[in-house]
């Protein structure tokens, strides 16, 4: 019998994603890659789709016919080196990089996102101005121009929701996450009644935690599912800290974070149940 293939780890599928990334920004279609380079076609696919991590020889013909700088050059080299190792920890940069950052675009190649919000409304149901506000309150250093750049990229982010085929997001919010005014008054009024009008989307899931709860399995922080349509994909947790993005992809991981979120459902008001709260607290700003 033919041994099972091994799904690949977070590190290769992040560096198949930027290589895609290189090559369609040097305008190069897989066939006149793989003449520039002499690299096999076939092999090129697989090393694009995460089927195969690349020699190093090979990811220095790609690196060098896409002109890539030093810095981006040593960041990939890395994640080829470690490619086989599970889990990730990128350590925290104010700046956010030119290319989508590795959740971003983990975020746009899934097919649905299971999100717990213990403090704050998650990131693809934000208004602009309550993210701006967001932002501007957790990087008290950051410049206007570095403020602005994450809400662009924030906003963009909502497309998900939106394409064809959307993306399914199911949150399960804390109720301080609607009780803290974030931005002043009307700032959070309006993200109270865009969340309720989100959460009307056929693709769209919410419900709230509310204080009477008690204690729950989340209280230790916000985390993020995400699981993908190709089944070699495997599903993974994102948690946003300030040490930095982690990345857990281990089966007993897995497991425990799949635990959580149903412990979180099951504690949960229902959806009707849940916008009812936000509507009341809404009204009373």
């Amino acid at each position: 019998m033919a041994p099972k293939r091994q799904a690949p780890t977070v590190r290769l599928r992040r560096l198949a994603a930027e290589l895609r990334r290189l090559r369609n920004a040097a305008d190069l279609t897989r066939e006149e890659t793989s003449e520039k380079t002499g690299i096999n076609n076939a092999t090129l696919y697989r090393i694009e789709t995460a089927r195969a991590r690349p020699q190093m020889r090979t990811l220095v013909a790609l690196l060098n016919l896409y002109e890539v700088d030093q810095e981006q050059r040593r960041y990939l080299t890395d994640l080829c080196r470690d490619a086989t190792r599970q889990g990730w920890l990128r350590p925290y940069h104010s700046e956010l990089p030119e290319e989508y950052t590795a959740y971003i675009s983990f975020e746009d190649e899934a097919r649905s996102v299971r999100n717990y919000g213990s403090l704050i409304v998650p990131g693809l149901l934000q208004t602009e101005d309550y993210a701006r506000a967001l932002i501007r309150g957790g990087l008290p250093g950051a410049t206007d121009d570095q403020v602005e750049d994450r809400v662009r990229a924030r906003m963009q982010r909502r497309g998900v929701l939106t394409k064809s085929p959307p993306l399914k997001l199911w949150v399960v919010l804390d109720e301080a996450a609607l009780r803290r005014v974030v931005g002043g008054v009307e700032v959070m009024r309006a993200q109270l009644d865009h969340l309720l009008d989100a959460a009307k989307a056929p693709n769209v899931t919410f419900q709230l935690i509310p204080f009477g709860a008690g204690s729950h399995p989340g209280m230790t922080g916000q985390f993020s599912f995400l699981d993908f349509s190709d089944p070699l994909d495997k599903e993974l947790i994102f948690i946003d800290s300030m040490a930095g993005d982690l990345f857990l992809e281990s089966d007993a991981d897995i497991g425990r974070y799949r635990s959580v979120f149903e412990h979180l459902v099951a504690v949960a008001l229902s959806p009707k149940q849940s916008a009812a709260v936000v509507a009341e607290v809404a009204g009373e700003l």
